[in-house]
């Protein structure tokens, strides 16, 4: 039921309404006019309420220009912090951020995979549990170069710079692996020197001429897929081709962290080498000292 148009033009006529509140000792209905028992005014308000979860949504949208998702999502994060709700009032990210969150916690999932099934492998490999930590720590040397190289260039951390680092943990350990392998055979004298023309295994070696043999020996191969691969990621980082501006992040992750892992590599990767290989000989003394057999006197 609808009162007639001319029933509900003003505000005034609304309070002229009357409402059943009960019936007279007689039994005829008591009615109290609208203005008796409420207080009207003018307000504005949704001409649409939405629900999500069974409670009340509002939902702001916007699209960014000249500054990255990212930045804009932790301004208005920032601000929302610091402004006090009142209770039963909560907000959330949804849209673009909502994916590029989940897309950064899948691909820091996928990194973190990468590097355990790295040690994995490497510790099976190389039959020992410090070594692969030798190898590996190459890996924290490129973000230096990925973050130098994204600031150059100007572009951001995003979900195809992730990918480029995911994609370095391979090309770096490789190198690492290229190094320490060729200097633990020169150990164990399974490797031939320049001297031996016969092309023989030669005599062992200490740790630091295997390492200084392996560096040299290993230079030419490490600079070979290097390059190989900054020539290959050079276009993609560039952005030559048409719609490649957001991919570009990833090669320029890929060529930043190739040139100072591999540079790296020669001087931090046989230091830590050195202290983990002095650690586990330490490690083996303390073990064999401990373990010695206890003499028992005769009965």
């Amino acid at each position: 039921m609808r009162l007639a148009p001319e029933a509900r033009d003003e505000a005034a006529d609304l309070q002229r309404l009357t409402l059943g509140v009960g019936t007279a000792a007689d039994g005829t209905p008591r009615l109290v006019r609208l203005g008796q028992v409420a207080e009207l005014r003018e307000s504005s308000t949704a001409n649409q309420i939405n629900r999500r979860d069974l409670a009340r949504e509002v939902e702001f949208t916007a699209n960014v220009q000249g500054r990255s998702l990212g930045e804009v999502s932790t301004d208005i994060r920032r601000v929302l912090d610091q402004h006090a709700f009142p209770s039963g009032m909560r907000w959330r990210f949804g849209g673009s951020t909502k994916d590029m969150a989940e897309s950064f916690a899948y691909a820091v999932s996928a990194l973190a995979m990468g590097v355990i099934f790295i040690y994995m492998i490497l510790a099976s490999q190389f039959r020992s549990f410090i070594q692969p930590i030798a190898l590996m720590s190459s890996l924290p040397l490129t973000l230096i170069g990925v973050v130098a190289m994204l600031l150059a260039f100007g572009s951001t951390m995003n979900l195809f710079s992730i990918i480029g680092i995911v994609m370095l943990m391979g090309l770096v350990t490789k190198n690492a692996i290229l190094l320490i392998d060729f200097a633990i055979r020169a150990r164990a004298g399974d490797v031939h020197t320049e001297a031996d023309a016969a092309g023989t295994p030669g005599q062992p070696l200490d740790r630091e001429s295997a390492l200084l043999l392996a560096a040299r020996v290993r230079l030419r191969p490490i600079l070979m897929t290097t390059l190989a691969m900054i020539f290959g990621m050079l276009p993609l980082a560039l952005a030559l081709s048409e719609g490649s501006e957001q991919r570009a992040p990833m090669g320029q992750a890929v060529i930043g962290g190739v040139i100072t892992s591999s540079i790296l590599t020669l001087v931090v990767v046989p230091v830590i080498y050195c202290w983990l290989d002095d650690l586990s000989q330490w490690a083996r003394r303390r073990w064999r000292g401990t373990a010695s057999p206890v003499q028992h006197p005769p009965h």
